[in-house]
């Protein structure tokens, strides 16, 4: 099982949002810093949210995100506002972005999205953000109106192999993940599935990891203390 540590950059700051609602960052301070932090401490993946082009589809963040890239010698996962052709290659062959979470376009424009699956293959990942049984799309302020299991569908017909599924409803809340869901989107696609959203404490991990979940992204957690990211890496098996 991989942990992710989540860095949510907003305006060129580390910031963690409660629900995805952008009213509510606090913000933490440095990107890179926070990205040396926890690959000093022996996270293997970097799990980067760009939060500008998540909810305006612009980016402001690009030195930063380039930044990180050049600072660590481990992979980097990106999300966010991936809504171009243009988009999607600057970050992937010249940021040389490691993985880009696909979300909003997955369902407003599948042809873009296998079109991006069938170039980079597996280094394209879906992020599904669930809201009340519904996608949520465009930074979480709308409903695609597709259920999770059908999005999961689709896109393992486009041949993408690894999902990043939120629940929105735990995101920055510290109050458990949904692991039951989690497992049930794993049961009915086959995909590797990346949990996110609410992961608090040990326990969580270790329930992901007895369901031998592929993955988990850390966030809050791990800024708050909440969660020690060594003693997390130990238990998944994973420390340096």
């Amino acid at each position: 099982m991989i942990l992710f540590p989540a860095i949510d950059i907003l305006d060129g700051q580390a910031v963690r949002l409660r629900l995805g609602k952008r009213e509510t960052a606090t913000v933490y301070g440095s990107p890179v810093e926070f990205a040396k932090k926890w690959t000093s401490l022996g996270a293997e993946f970097l799990h980067i949210v760009d939060l500008n082009a998540a909810f305006d589809g612009n980016s402001v963040n690009d030195d930063v995100i380039m930044g990180i890239k050049e600072s660590v010698g481990v992979p980097v996962q990106l999300g966010g506002g991936f809504r171009s052709k243009e988009r999607l290659e600057y970050c992937l062959d010249k940021i040389g972005i490691d993985k880009a979470v696909i979300g909003s376009m997955a369902v407003t424009d599948p042809d873009f999205f296998y079109a991006a699956a069938k170039r980079y293959g597996e280094r394209i990942v879906c992020g599904i953000d669930e809201r009340d049984g519904k996608v949520s799309i465009k930074g979480w302020t709308k409903s695609g109106d597709i259920t999770p299991a059908e999005l999961c569908k689709t896109v393992r017909d486009a041949g993408v192999t690894t999902i990043v599924y939120t629940d929105i409803s735990r995101d920055g809340a510290l109050t458990g993940a949904n692991v039951e869901k989690t497992c049930e989107l794993r049961r009915i696609s086959g995909l590797n599935i990346i949990a996110s959203g609410g992961v608090a404490s040990l326990e969580d991990i270790r329930a992901l990891k007895e369901k031998s979940i592929y993955g988990a992204i850390l966030g809050k957690s791990l800024y708050t203390g909440a969660i020690d990211l060594k003693e997390a890496l130990k238990l998944t098996g994973k420390s340096k």
